[in-house]
């Protein structure tokens, strides 16, 4: 859940306020190390105060004792105030926090403090609760915790509040007696804070959330069938996050006892550990995964939407396993429908693989440059539009995705619908009318390991080589398109209708534990002329099927790809994967096709046809 570019960077301790020029390096370099004792000072930055315009601001460190739930703790915060900004000149403000495993200083965070700083804005940026040098327990973003935390932050840019040393803040534009004007910026852990913060301070006047979550039942553990049933424990991604979060008392070590929790966990709130050690169980009986599923959406914002009334601006990642782009129109489309004024950006980078290198003009917030990139300029239009009040400030199309074929971006009033009904033949063809569907019926089989790769999910953040997606044959089945004489562009979710027939999982999927039932993935591969096959984005749709006597749904991961003439479409279903836990026991699925009765993958089309 980690933000945008994160880089971490040296820790600066001074005596004296210190003068560093913009023409040093970025911050994926460290800062140097000055000998001292840190001390509450602030640090002079020479910056453009906008677009190529020099100026300058202050950065000082601050801290702030909250309360958080039912434990009082600190938080470390750095307060960026431009040059020139006073109580006759105040400025509208930018909160930001980090993503999960960052603080303050991590490179993407401390970026938007100077970003913004530099382009007139007051930045608090502060280390999320549990994180770097902030108390308390990691609650993920629990509104009634994080999010009351954070207004306490609201507070002292609203001047009602001092920070810890006594600091106050009386240079930030009102709309009212301790009513800031305030947005929030941030990516993944630091996006969903905002929603949360919203849903209990109707201060927030902007929000800017980056590739971040719906709703983490899904996220961890999704059902692209049913989201209702458990889904299909994402076994790299979360542990990989709460060995992250487990570990911060070693990373940031710290003997303030906000931070750890007695009751079985070390860092975590319990309901938090409790969630993980039931999906690494194995085992999902009805009422336990009752409660985790209640816990996870809890602290989502599927929970509290209803709340938040901030204009929103989402950005989410294509590349994106982790929090796909359905999270993002999910949030979308649940604000849009009560009227909150929402926009959304596919961007092309998210959490996995391209989060350390954005495509060529693409927002990167490490670099800072807001003002060449589209992201950027969008994010400038909405900070212009609602903290500065420019009614001139245009705020772009309602729907924007990057188009990788042609490194820039397309637009639309929505989301495209889905346009196109492709069926299932018995001969392995994906035909595009009921009447060329072949009678048939095939076969697969799960093995007590996996047998399909489709990403080593903590691979891209780190920069580690991951093997190229496969499927084991036996083990999946694929419906293949002809060659297409003409590019096909897909924009949005594809959804398929299966019917698969499995009497062993006929014989135990009404035990009461959710494991019994059948687990599949579905995914879409784009196969060249050569034979060379490529799984989008690797992206796939987990299942646990809610019935398998019935026909089922599955709404697969969005996509923004474009099928180049020659090329073929192969919509695959296959037994396992290994970045998430599979099939209890082993589980033979056959599907049968016939004219009257077949399985049906749907496309959203915005330009072309297959067939």
């Amino acid at each position: 859940m980690s933000a945008a570019r994160y880089l971490p960077v040296g820790i600066l301790s001074v005596e004296a306020p210190v003068s560093v020029s913009r023409a040093l390096p970025r911050s994926r370099k460290a800062l140097a190390l000055v000998a001292g004792t840190a001390v509450a000072l602030p640090l002079t930055f020479t910056a453009p105060a906008s677009g190529a315009e020099p100026g300058s601001y202050t950065v000082t460190p601050l801290s702030f004792t909250v309360r958080a739930g039912d434990r009082t703790c600190t938080v470390d915060a750095d307060l960026y105030r431009p040059a020139g900004v006073d109580a006759a000149h105040p400025a509208p403000a930018v909160l930001a926090t980090n993503g999960f495993g960052g603080s303050k200083a991590d490179g993407s965070t401390d970026a938007i403090g100077k970003a913004f700083a530099a382009r007139g804005y007051v930045g608090l940026v502060y280390s999320g609760l549990g994180f770097g040098k902030s108390g308390c327990l990691i609650s993920l973003d629990d509104p009634r915790i994080d999010g009351q935390a954070a207004t306490r932050l609201v507070d002292f840019l609203g001047g009602t509040r001092a920070a810890d040393d006594g600091t106050r803040a009386d240079f930030v534009t009102k709309d009212g007696t301790g009513d800031p004007r305030v947005g929030m910026i941030g990516g993944s852990y630091g996006g969903a804070i905002q929603l949360a913060t919203a849903s209990v301070d109707p201060r927030l006047d902007a929000l800017v959330p980056l590739i971040t979550w719906n709703d983490l039942a899904y996220s961890l553990a999704p059902n692209g069938a049913d989201r209702a049933t458990p889904g299909v424990f994402k076994w790299q991604w979360a542990n990989g996050f709460y060995l992250m979060g487990e570990g911060q008392p070693l990373l940031a070590p710290s003997l303030d006892p906000t931070r750890i929790n007695t009751l079985g966990c070390l860092h975590f709130v319990t309901d938090a550990c409790d969630t993980v050690r039931l999906l690494n169980s194995g085992r999902y009986p009805e009422a336990e995964s009752k409660k985790m599923l209640d816990f996870a959406r809890s602290v989502s914002p599927v929970s509290y939407l209803d709340r938040v009334k901030a204009p929103t601006l989402i950005v989410q990642g294509q590349s994106d396993s982790l929090f796909n782009l359905n999270e993002a129109q999910d949030t979308y489309e649940r604000l849009q429908a009560r009227g909150v004024e929402t926009k959304m950006i596919w961007q092309s980078w998210g959490h996995s693989g391209g989060i350390t290198d954005p495509a060529a003009g693409e927002l990167d917030l490490g670099q800072g440059n807001l003002e060449t990139s589209y992201v950027g300029q969008r994010v400038l239009a909405w900070f212009g539009r609602y903290l500065r009040d420019d009614r001139s400030a245009g705020t772009g199309a309602e729907f924007a995705y990057y188009r990788s074929w042609q490194s820039g971006y397309g637009t639309a009033a929505t989301v495209p619908a889905l346009s196109q009904k492709l069926y299932l033949s018995g001969d392995g063809k994906l035909v595009d009318n009921r009447a060329k569907v072949a009678r048939g019926s095939r076969q697969y089989s799960n093995w007590l390991v996996p047998t399909s790769h489709s990403e080593s999910s903590l691979a891209g953040m780190i920069g580690l080589p991951d093997p190229q997606p496969y499927d084991t044959t036996g083990t999946y089945l694929g419906w293949t398109s002809a060659p297409l004489t003409a590019p096909v562009d897909l924009v949005g979710s594809p959804k398929a209708t299966l019917r698969v027939v499995s009497p062993k999982t006929e014989r135990v999927q009404d035990s009461g534990d959710a494991a019994d039932k059948l687990v599949l993935f579905a995914k879409v591969y784009d196969i060249a002329p050569d034979g060379k096959k490529t799984l989008v984005n690797r992206l796939v749709a987990p299942v646990r099927v809610p019935d398998a006597t019935r026909p089922f749904t599955v709404e697969l991961p969005g996509i923004v790809h474009r099928y180049e003439t020659g090329h073929r479409l192969e919509f695959v279903i296959a037994a396992s994967d290994t970045a998430y836990v599979g099939n209890r026991g082993i589980k033979p699925v056959t599907v049968v096709s016939a004219p009257e009765d077949t399985g049906t993958l749907e496309l959203p089309i915005v330009r072309g046809r297959v067939g």
